[in-house]
């Protein structure tokens, strides 16, 4: 009995492994490209525009969703990784930051991340810029000058979640078995040739219409592969632990992308279709004369019910 349960073991973790079997056109992993010295490099090196001119719907999309100015934000997320640095890294003690000088790249992926993953692919300098320009923008807006102000912000917005991080750079999750996207190649659900000049190949990657490809991003909570974890983005454990457990079968893309019909427009409580899909709201209301006293007489009473249905697949709100 006992050698049967492990030669049954033995097969169901041959069959995992074959289930993870390269059926992708990832390869060997490719030489480092050399890195960017500066965010226009960085945000040259990732423009999607490049891709508007065959993809137009999906760039006028994309261009809507918080990804398309996934530094600037809100713009919440700018100023955010500010605080964070103010408030946070140059109060670390062994953080080696006391000054902007100090600061590298591996201090700013505590953000970077997930709201620009390619800054990997970047020197410190690099990583300054980012800060000093946050920084001039802010203080623009403050000195009121908006001419400054608008041109500071949209630089950072050139920084972002673009076509070719998810279609290239975070393509393949499981690389040692579907091999590590390369750098002539853009991923999705389609293989054969592409009309670029350096995109020269489309392939598929297996994971991209599954909710863990989101969730590389939109994750478990605290990332703690990094030297100083943060605990941000939540919504992929709380997907896992509380719907997918409890039955949910949809995915993020069902829902952000397909239900919702916003395709790359992926949004969230900024949406009133998201609204309308997540949550149940119902509200109560009546009035009663509460009681009477000699100086002002009757009493007037407004009594409100709000009562909230979670109906989305992760709590909210998160990120």
């Amino acid at each position: 009995m006992k050698r049967a349960f492990i030669a049954g073991i033995a097969a169901f973790a041959g069959a995992a492994l074959m289930a993870f079997n390269a059926y992708s056109e990832g390869g060997p992993k490719p030489e480092p490209l050399p890195k960017a010295k500066t965010i226009a490099e960085l945000a040259e090196r990732y423009d999607s525009e490049r891709c508007a001119e065959c993809h137009e719907d999906i760039y006028d999309e994309w261009q809507y969703s918080l990804h398309s100015h996934s530094i600037l934000g809100s713009p919440r997320t700018a100023p955010t990784i500010i605080t964070a640095i103010e408030n946070g890294i140059k109060l670390f003690p062994y953080s080696g930051v006391k000054n902007d000088e100090d600061l590298t790249v591996e201090h700013l992926m505590i953000c970077a991340k997930c709201h620009l993953p390619q800054l990997d692919e970047a020197t410190d300098d690099v990583a300054r810029e980012i800060v000093a320009t946050i920084k001039g923008w802010q203080q623009a807006y403050r000195d009121g000058d908006t001419d400054k102000a608008e041109k500071l912000e949209e630089t950072i917005a050139s920084l972002n979640i673009g076509c070719t991080v998810c279609h290239q750079k975070v393509a393949i999750i499981h690389k040692w078995a579907d091999g590590y996207p390369q750098y002539d190649t853009v991923y999705g659900s389609s293989e054969g040739d592409h009309e670029d000049e350096e995109l020269v190949k489309m392939a598929e990657a297996p994971a991209i219409g599954e909710s863990i490809f989101c969730g590389q991003c939109h994750g478990l909570g605290p990332n703690f592969e990094l030297d100083h974890p943060s605990q941000c983005a939540t919504l992929y454990g709380s997907y896992l632990f509380a719907y997918v457990a409890h039955g949910g079968s949809e995915t993020c893309q069902e829902c952000h992308m397909e239900k919702s019909g916003l395709g790359h427009d992926m949004q969230s409580y900024k949406d009133e279709a998201m609204i309308d899909m997540a949550l149940d709201v119902k509200v109560e209301g009546r009035s009663i004369f509460w009681r009477k006293n000699k100086a002002e007489g009757v009493v007037p009473i407004g009594i409100i019910d709000v009562s909230m249905y979670n109906k989305a697949g992760h709590v909210i709100p998160d990120g």
